[in-house]
C-alpha cells in the first residue's frame, strides 16, 4: 500500500552517523545516510531532516551523573546536533542535492537561524532542510523537536528512522518471540509505553493528527520507500 506525501519530517538519530560502537562521524555512515536521503529527495517530496547528536555527546548522561547541570548539558547536546547537521548538508550537496542547515540556536557562521516561513520556502524550492539544535530549549528531546517541526511545517508524516524495522510488542533483542505491529494508535502506544518516542513527542503528534512511521533506515532504499509513502515498518495514527 502506498500513500503519497507532499512534505515529510525525517528524524535521524545521532548514532546513525557513527560506526557501530564508536563516537563521532563515520565517513561510511554519513555517506549512506546522505545517499539514502538524496534518493528520496529525487522523488519530489519535500524533506526536512531532524538530527540527533548522541554520537557527539550525550548531555542526558552527563546530567544524570551530576557532572553538569542538565540545562547546560542539553545545550551541549544541541551543539552536537549542529555538527551532524552541517556534515549532512555538505554530504548531500556533494551528491547534487541542494540543502540548507537551520539551527534553533544562534550559530550564523555555520547555519541559518530556524525561521518557519524561510524553512517552508526552502522546502518549496526543492531543498532538503536540515533542522539542528533541537527546539533550542533544554529539557526537550530531538524527538519532540521532530514532532514540533512536523506540526509547524505542515508535514504529512513524521518518519522515525531507527535500527529496528518497526514497533514490537516488546524489545525484540530481549524477547525473541516479540511480534511487530504494522499499525498502532497513539493511545495504545502511550498506554503500553512502547517507547518509540518520548511521551511529549507522541502526545503532540496525537493532538495534531500527525502520523508517525517507524522503520529501519539501514536497509538500502528504505528512506525513499518511507518518503514515497510505502507502509513499511509500523504506522502510528490517531485511529
Amino acid at each position: 500500500m502506498t500513500t503519497s506525501s507532499r512534505r515529510v519530517v525525517l528524524k535521524i538519530s545521532g548514532e546513525s552517523f557513527a560506526a557501530p560502537g564508536q563516537l563521532g562521524i563515520g565517513p561510511e555512515q554519513l555517506t549512506h545516510i546522505a545517499t539514502e536521503i538524496a534518493e528520496a529527495s529525487r522523488l519530489g517530496v519535500q524533506i526536512a531532516v531532524v538530527c540527533g547528536g548522541g554520537n557527539i555527546i550525550r548531555g542526558a548522561t552527563l546530567a544524570q551523573a551530576g557532572t553538569i547541570d542538565q540545562s547546560t548539558a542539553d545545550y551541549m547536546g544541541m551543539l552536537g546536533t549542529v555538527i551532524n547537521g552541517v556534515a549532512l548538508k555538505e554530504a548531500l550537496e556533494r551528491q547534487g542535492i541542494p540543502a540548507r542547515a537551520m539551527s534553533a540556536i544562534n550559530l550564523t557562521a555555520v547555519a541559518e537561524p530556524f525561521i518557519r516561513l524561510r524553512a517552508i520556502r526552502h522546502l518549496e524550492k526543492g531543498r532538503v532542510v536540515i533542522l539542528a539544535a533541537g527546539t533550542g530549549n533544554p529539557f526537550f528531546t530531538t524527538d519532540t523537536c521532530a514532532s514540533l517541526r512536523g506540526i509547524e511545517l505542515g508535514a504529512d508524516r513524521l518518519l522515525k528512522a531507527t535500527k529496528v524495522d518497526g514497533i514490537y510488542t516488546a524489545d525484540p533483542k530481549k524477547h525473541p518471540d516479540a511480534t511487530r505491529y504494522e499499525h498502532l494508535t497513539f493511545a495504545k502506544t502511550i498506554e503500553d509505553q512502547l517507547g518509540v518516542m518520548d511521551m511529549t513527542a507522541m502526545t503532540m503528534c496525537m493532538e495534531h493528527d500527525l502520523p508517525v512511521q517507524v522503520f529501519d533506515y539501514q536497509v538500502a532504499g528504505n528512506i525513499a520507500r518511507a518518503v514515497g509513502g510505502e507502509t513499511i515498518g509500523t504506522i502510528v495514527t490517531t485511529t
